[in-house]
């Protein structure tokens, strides 16, 4: 089974403009997320699809590969897919440019899925990991999310959920921003308009449930940091430090 990494990396963010070139200990949070998903070692190979000059720039200088969009898009998703078309492979694993934390356990634990799923259950799969404090929970940059008996996501949301009258969270799950897409179900994604949900709460994964697609989760405890405010960064760096002098 052929496995490809795509990096939607746009440069405008509403909550942080330009976050993905900041620096991060020495290195732009954009290139350590490639590096993150080429040292996994998992991939034929590993690109970042921008629509940013910079961004182009950034990776291509530090020998990278990357592509510039032709197109604008809504979403990360339908920027990967303007390239995956033409891309020989089984399978896409699209990294959000401000995921530099993912890991190759975590990778490998979404191919599993696929290399497991004799009946083509899963149109997709993504990760998951358990919320333990109320500040996380109540946290709008922090996606929630709620599965079935058998871990198919029912919903996502910037809101806490599942909500509790007792006010108890201990089986709340956010959601990390990587998915993982059989080439067929990224392709008929692709020529969806955007549905009412997902413009409302401004979460593409939310097209895909309206539509049928089916979204495998899989449990994570291993720490990540996805990038979403100037705050964020400064956790990250932070827990670089931490790392480095260990």
């Amino acid at each position: 089974m052929k496995v490809v990494a795509l990096i939607p990396a746009r440069f405008n963010s509403q909550r942080f403009p330009g976050k993905l070139l900041k620096d991060l200990l020495g290195e732009s949070i954009i290139w350590r997320t490639y590096k993150a998903a080429l040292q996994s070692d998992l991939f034929e190979a590993v690109w970042v699809i921008t629509d940013s000059d910079a961004i182009f720039d950034e990776i291509k200088e530090r020998g990278g590969k990357v592509l510039k969009s032709r197109q604008q898009h809504a979403t990360g998703t339908d920027r990967i897919a303007e390239f995956a078309k033409d891309i020989e492979a089984d399978i896409f694993i699209n990294i959000q440019g401000d995921e530099p934390f993912i890991n190759a356990n975590q990778i490998q634990s979404l191919i599993d899925v696929f290399e497991q799923d004799d009946k083509q259950a899963s149109d997709m799969a993504s990760l998951m990991t358990p919320i333990v404090d109320k500040a996380s929970f109540l946290n709008p940059n922090n996606v929630k999310v709620v599965t079935d008996q058998a871990d198919f996501a029912m919903y996502f949301s910037r809101a806490p959920i599942p909500f509790s009258r007792d006010h108890i969270f201990e089986k709340a799950h956010k959601h990390i921003g990587v998915y993982a897409f059989r080439k067929q179900s990224l392709m008929r994604i692709a020529v969806l308009p955007q549905t009412d949900l997902e413009k409302i709460e401004k979460l593409e994964n939310l097209r895909f449930i309206q539509n049928g697609l089916k979204i495998k989760m899989i449990r994570t405890n291993q720490v990540n940091f996805g990038i979403d405010t100037p705050e964020d960064l400064q956790k990250a760096i932070a827990y670089l430090k931490n790392n480095e002098d260990e």
